[in-house]
Formats: C-alpha cells, sequence, structure tokens
C-alpha cells in the first residue's frame, strides 16, 4: 500500500499535505506546552476536510500517543474525585457526538470556531476554579469537557482550569487530568463507532497523519526547556487565534 493509498478519496493530496502540516504544528504546541493541539488542529483541519473526519482522525491520533501515559496516571491519580468527573464525560460525550454526526459540515465549522474561541479565551483568563469542591461541579465540567470532546476533541481547557486550581499536589492534578482524558476519549471511541463516524477512511489516514503529529510532539518535547516557555505559550495562543480566524467559514471564498 502506498501513501497515496492511505489518502480518503474525498481529500485531494493537497489537502493531506496541508493536514500534515497542521498535524506538526499542533503536535508541536501539545509536545512543548502540553496543550493546544486540538484549538489549533480542528479548526483549520476542518476547513479542509469533512469535520467528521478531522474529528474521528484526530481521536485516533490522540489514543495511541496518549496510551503509554495511561498507567501512571493510573498509579498517582485520585481515582475517586476523577472517577466522579468521568460520569459527567459519560453523559458529554455522547451528546457532543450526536451533534457531529448530525449537523452539517458548515454548521459544525461554525460550532467549532464559537468553542474554540471561547476556550482561547478560558486559557487566556488564567480562570482557575479556587471554590470548595462539590460533586455536582465536577460532573458538570466533566460533562461540559466530555461535550466538548464529543463534539470537536476539544475539551481540555474546562479540564485543566479545573485541576490546576485546586489544593492538590501538581503532579496528582496532571496524573488526573490524563487519567480523565483516557476515559473520555474511551467514551468518544466507543460513540464514535456506534454513529459510524470511525470510518476505514479515518483509521487509514492516521498512518499517514498520526507519525507527523508524532514527530511534532518530539520536536515540542525537544523544545521544552530550551526556549521561552512564556514565548512559546504566546505562539500557541497566537496560532489558535489564526486558526479560528483562517478556519471561519466566512471565509472560504476568500483564504480557500
Amino acid at each position: 500500500m502506498s501513501l497515496i493509498d492511505l489518502i480518503p478519496t474525498n481529500v485531494s493530496i493537497n489537502a493531506a499535505i496541508a493536514i500534515c502540516a497542521i498535524a506538526f504544528v499542533s503536535g508541536t504546541a501539545r509536545g512543548f506546552s502540553g496543550f493546544g493541539s486540538a484549538l489549533i488542529f480542528m479548526p483549520l483541519a476542518s476547513s479542509i476536510a469533512e469535520p467528521r473526519l478531522v474529528a474521528a482522525l484526530l481521536l485516533i491520533i490522540d489514543l495511541v500517543a496518549a496510551a503509554p501515559l495511561i498507567p501512571n496516571a493510573w498509579k498517582h491519580a485520585d481515582r475517586r474525585a476523577t472517577a466522579v468527573m468521568v460520569l459527567g464525560a459519560l453523559v458529554g460525550v455522547p451528546i457532543g457526538t450526536y451533534f457531529l454526526s448530525r449537523l452539517d459540515p458548515v454548521t459544525t465549522r461554525w460550532i467549532i470556531s464559537a468553542f474554540v474561541f471561547a476556550l482561547l479565551m478560558l486559557l487566556l483568563s488564567g480562570w482557575r476554579y479556587r471554590g470548595k469542591d462539590h460533586p455536582s461541579i465536577s460532573v458538570g465540567i466533566g460533562g461540559l469537557s466530555g461535550f466538548c470532546s464529543g463534539l470537536a476533541q476539544t475539551g481540555g481547557p474546562p479540564i485543566v482550569g479545573y485541576w490546576l486550581g485546586r489544593p492538590i499536589v501538581s503532579a496528582i492534578a496532571r496524573a488526573n487530568i490524563m487519567l480523565f482524558f483516557a476515559a473520555s476519549d474511551f467514551f468518544s471511541a466507543v460513540s464514535y463507532s456506534l454513529t459510524g463516524l470511525i470510518t476505514s477512511d479515518a483509521v487509514r489516514f492516521s498512518f499517514l497523519v498520526g507519525p507527523v503529529y508524532g514527530i511534532g510532539v518530539a520536536f515540542g518535547a525537544a523544545l521544552f526547556g530550551r526556549a521561552s516557555e512564556t514565548l512559546f505559550r504566546a505562539i500557541c495562543y497566537v496560532l489558535i487565534a489564526a486558526a479560528v480566524i483562517i478556519g471561519l467559514p466566512a471565509l472560504d471564498g476568500v483564504l480557500r
């Protein structure tokens, strides 16, 4: 099987190259700062290919990339607290998946752009939840993150904003986040499979895009400690903002 055979028939070679480039950039952001990959990848890639294909593609790539991190996360996480939040994702993911599978591509792109813009504002605000811990709040944030993940694989900011604001050891907070997303990705995989979103096209395409994304992650990780984190985060924010603007359906006639 050649590389051309890995590209879906409704995606041109130029579009596939562009998606690989986007995957490298978003992977670099993920490898260096631990965030931003979906917020960069989804608006841009969904302006080139079907949002349903792009979301499934990113889910497959992230599942593979995150798998080695699960055992360590399971060991260090507060599993009881994480399980409460996972209950919210159990409800939110199928709802987000339903909308992804039912809405037309242009409407989905508008929603993705709006969601990513809102999540960018959340990141820029530096918001951290510092109120009292309550199961209903945990379930609600887990549900919101799950909905964002089901619709566009963009569930990171609400969870990060919540866990990093809790009065717990940072290593436990990071383990909680990783364990939550392992569960959320599993729910997404099941939900996407049941709704027919994980197709053979998405799986084959992941063999082409996935390694490029992995190289980006490795490159970003190698930059960590060598480049200014403040500057790199600022660059990530600019890239996310640019992704939102470039991905707007209203600009299709100008940019595409």
